[in-house]
């Protein structure tokens, strides 16, 4: 796995209290973490704020797994 994986994961798994152990690319934030809408919130948020980027509230709606959030930083980082 690489390094910005690995550092999304991390990010997920301090703002939603998760386990590591369960997350995969494939993981969906909404049906296999069970993340609310204040939860996503605070990811999208967390994201954000470790990667320094903006992600407008569009972009914010697309990114429902651990792999989209992944793919969004790779292709928007500075």
């Amino acid at each position: 796995m690489s390094d910005l994986y690995e550092e999304v994961k991390a990010v997920i798994v301090e703002v939603l209290k998760v386990d590591g152990a369960e997350i995969t690319p494939e993981t969906r934030f909404i049906e296999d973490l069970k993340a609310d809408s204040m939860d996503q919130f605070f990811l999208i948020d967390g994201l954000s704020e470790k990667f320094d980027l903006a992600i407008s509230d569009e972009d914010a709606r697309q990114i429902k797994s651990v792999q989209d959030a992944v793919n969004y930083i790779q292709s928007h980082k500075k």
